[in-house]
């Protein structure tokens, strides 16, 4: 409504639920991408190249990534520009900002993935110095073809904090989101459930059939999660369970994505 009535030409959310606005004005008979919606400003939760093309496809947008933590100054630290959508400018003239060795704290050399170091410079309170951002990323001091000189920050693939050990294999979330949006028959809602079974860990993909998939029998959504099952082992490393529900069966955020429960901790 408020889109219809204000004719926006630029909203800011998380990335998940620019595709709850999406699924909610699709089912009001709402055709988003007639409206006068240009840009969507996404933050706040890691997201993919596949999603970045499933809400640009959906919305009749521009995507484009912004970065910021609340313990720094919130969103602003380093934000896209529409003309590459290849990594986040950082603001040097406010932001020191290095790459480290997740381990030792080491900083490491352009071009290698990281944990990602702020140090703010302006910041007249609460400023920081050297904070540990826990975001995994690498540094890229390449111009632009926008014009900008400012060091870019390349897509954050993860947090330290939430990257799952599964059998001895290192797992973060996107990497099975990647797998999950190169599926034109699945959709973008997904969740993982991790269990112990005796002493082994078991990961669980939920994730949700797009209306088309639910119309096939269930031979073919069961060779479908068997085949997502071969595709996240070959490119994560690690076995799980599928589990392709109904539409509206995984949960919708209405802040930042929920993307794992890790029963082993309770």
């Amino acid at each position: 409504m408020l889109l219809q009535d204000f004719e926006t030409t630029a909203i800011s959310y998380t990335p998940s639920y620019a595709l709850n606005i999406a699924e909610e004005a699709e089912a009001m008979g709402v055709d988003i991408r007639k409206l006068p919606l240009k840009v969507g400003i996404h933050g706040a939760e890691p997201w993919t190249e596949e999603m970045r093309y499933e809400i640009e496809s959906r919305l009749g947008i521009d995507a484009i990534d912004i970065y910021g933590l609340s313990e720094v100054m919130g969103p602003g630290v380093g934000n896209e520009c529409i003309e590459a959508k290849n990594g986040l400018h950082i603001w040097e003239d406010h932001f020191l900002v290095e790459c480290v060795d997740v381990d030792t704290g080491k900083p490491l050399p352009y071009g290698e993935e990281g944990e990602i170091v702020f140090t703010s410079l302006t910041k007249g309170a609460f400023p920081i110095i050297r904070y540990r951002t826990r975001d995994i990323s690498m540094l890229d001091p390449a111009p632009c073809k926008c014009g900008r000189t400012h060091v870019r920050m390349r897509r954050i693939t993860g947090r330290s904090d939430d990257m799952l050990i599964i059998r001895g294999v290192n797992v973060f979330p996107s990497q099975v989101e990647s797998v999950l949006m190169k599926s034109e028959t699945l959709s973008p809602f997904y969740q993982l459930e991790v269990f112990r079974e005796g002493n082994m860990d078991t990961l669980v993909v939920n994730v949700e059939a797009s209306p088309p998939l639910m119309e096939q029998s269930r031979e073919a959504r069961d060779n479908l999660a068997q085949k997502v099952v071969r595709d996240i082992k070959d490119f994560v490393g690690v076995s799980c369970k599928v589990i392709i529900k109904g539409v509206g069966e995984v949960p919708r955020p209405q802040g930042k994505a929920v993307r794992v429960i890790d029963h082993r901790k309770k």
